[in-house]
């Protein structure tokens, strides 16, 4: 008998599952628009896989909802998320973690996460839903971020907001560097 998903691969696979139905389409349409290898978005639906912040946003573009509808349990009212805990999805680009903490009810469209990276590699992304903006305050240590054709540097208590439909970038300049960040879409 295999293992019990954990309760994130929980969540994933079952609003993969219900997102992908309510667009009407099937696994391998879902991973030709995301560009996702149809066997990893089969895993992810079985609740067996891993995925990748850059796997997760790919999907949600192609299903044309935010990341945050792929990894937020249902709501269950007062909600506390302890440090460490929450929903975490890693990258594949580099040493960075985003940690959902609330995500906008349907009318708000409002996500906000704890990010937390480390120095050495750039987490870039090609863009999110279009008309998204995201908006980053520096918690601790420092930070580029933007859009790949300005990116500005914050420190902590410093904020920025920028287009989250461009190619953008997040890359620690200080060990331990972690901030919030809130998503608006449309």
């Amino acid at each position: 008998m295999p293992p019990e998903p954990a309760a994130p691969l929980v969540t994933i696979a079952a609003a993969l599952r219900r997102e992908r139905e309510r667009v009407g389409i099937s696994l391998s349409e879902l991973a030709r628009r995301a560009g996702v290898a149809e066997s990893t978005l089969s895993q992810l639906e079985s609740g067996t896989g891993n995925p990748s912040v850059e796997t997760l946003w790919a999907v949600g573009v192609a299903l044309g909802v935010p990341f945050s509808r792929l990894v937020e349990p249902a709501d269950e009212g007062v909600r506390v998320i302890r440090a460490g805990d929450g929903p975490q999805v890693r990258s594949e680009q580099a040493d960075f973690t985003g940690t959902l903490l609330s995500a906008g009810a349907a009318h708000l469209r409002r996500d906000v996460y704890l990010i937390e990276l480390e120095p050495g590699a750039v987490r870039a992304t090609d863009g999110h839903t279009p008309r998204s903006v995201e908006h980053v305050v520096v918690a601790a240590g420092r930070l580029r971020v933007g859009a790949e054709t300005g990116p500005v540097e914050l420190g902590p208590g410093d904020y920025a907001a920028f287009p989250g439909d461009t190619p953008h970038r997040y890359e620690a300049l200080a060990p331990g560097t972690f901030a919030v960040l809130i998503m608006e879409h449309p």
